[in-house]
């Protein structure tokens, strides 16, 4: 007569398998679960409910929650290859963001100038006031397309200055210089937070002193113009701060505040403020360049710079 197993032993047979494909079952919910985002929507209008439906679809979101009047959350979502032609097909920003991440994890948000927080190529006004603007900003636009090494196109560009009255910059500060949308709204939550800001720009000290003082920001570095009785001698004083000036002043600044990596925003719009970008874990392209924003971690296309706020949450 054959032995007949006893029950309770082809339960804990099987009991190991059972664990173990339940286990992979948890596994893999986890994994997904971690890989799924918040995709943030935003605009400079109403964003029409088609298009939010369509986003949906693509990212498979499992609800859309509004967040400001022309801004929207999609949670739970998945990246997709057709997000980004879509959105700028339709004028809009969008961004994935892990849950839970929220502005004040950060702890400095570093800033270019000259088309970044401020609306205009300061020397380009500069150039203007002397009637040489399109040569001067054709040396502009090449070397924001990366075309030129910056500090050979800041010499060029400031040579043609020579003779130019001093008081042509403050001229350009009162007549011409402008705020980027946003920007104040941004910097005054970015206070409310207690997140320091530093301004460094290629651009020249006039300005950026007058902006930190103005604006309440707690550093700034830039290049000085040679000044010599109330007139520019075409030259800049000391050392040119370049591309690797910008990200060596970043990364002094955030050791002196005894921040990590993670907690640093950079924001600029050339290829001039690459390498300072690569040195923070979050990059804003602002209205930029496509070399930038192929590069940044966020492009902030059509909406102002408050569209960090709205990002990860004011």
């Amino acid at each position: 007569m054959p032995v007949r197993p006893k029950p309770w032993l082809l339960v804990l047979a099987f009991l190991p398998r059972y664990f173990y494909n339940i286990s992979i079952k948890q596994s893999n919910q986890i994994s997904t679960k971690e890989n799924l985002m918040n995709l943030i929507i935003q605009a400079l209008h109403d964003i029409p409910a088609a298009q939010l439906k369509r986003l949906s679809d693509l990212t498979l979101a499992t609800r859309t929650e509004q967040i400001g009047p022309h801004a929207c959350r999609l949670v739970d979502a998945k990246p997709h290859d057709s997000i980004a032609d879509y959105c700028h097909e339709h004028a809009l920003d969008y961004g994935f963001v892990r849950p839970g991440q929220h502005l004040s994890d950060f702890g400095l948000v570093v800033m270019d100038m000259d088309s970044t927080l401020i609306t205009i190529e300061c020397i380009d006004e500069i150039a203007d006031m002397y009637h040489l603007k399109p040569q001067v900003s054709a040396i502009t636009e090449a070397a924001m397309r990366g075309e030129i090494d910056f500090a050979e196109s800041l010499r060029r560009r400031v040579a043609l200055l020579e003779g130019l009255e001093e008081s042509a910059l403050q001229r350009v500060y009162d007549e011409r210089l402008q705020l980027s949308p946003g920007a104040e709204a941004m910097l005054a939550k970015l206070k409310e937070h207690g997140i320091r800001t530093l301004l460094v720009s290629g651009g020249f000290v006039y300005f950026t002193e007058k902006l930190k003082a103005r604006l309440g920001l707690d550093f700034a570095h830039a290049n000085t113009l040679e000044i010599v009785n109330g007139k520019l001698t075409g030259k800049v004083l000391g050392k040119i701060l370049d591309a690797q000036g910008k990200a060596d002043y970043l990364v002094h600044t955030r050791e002196e505040l005894e921040l990590d990596g993670k907690q640093v925003i950079a924001m600029g719009d050339g290829a001039n403020d690459l390498k300072m970008m690569s040195q923070a874990s979050v990059s804003i392209a602002y209205h930029a360049k496509p070399v930038v924003r192929s590069q940044a971690t966020y492009a902030f296309n059509f909406v102002g710079l408050d569209g960090l706020v709205t990002l990860f949450g004011g």
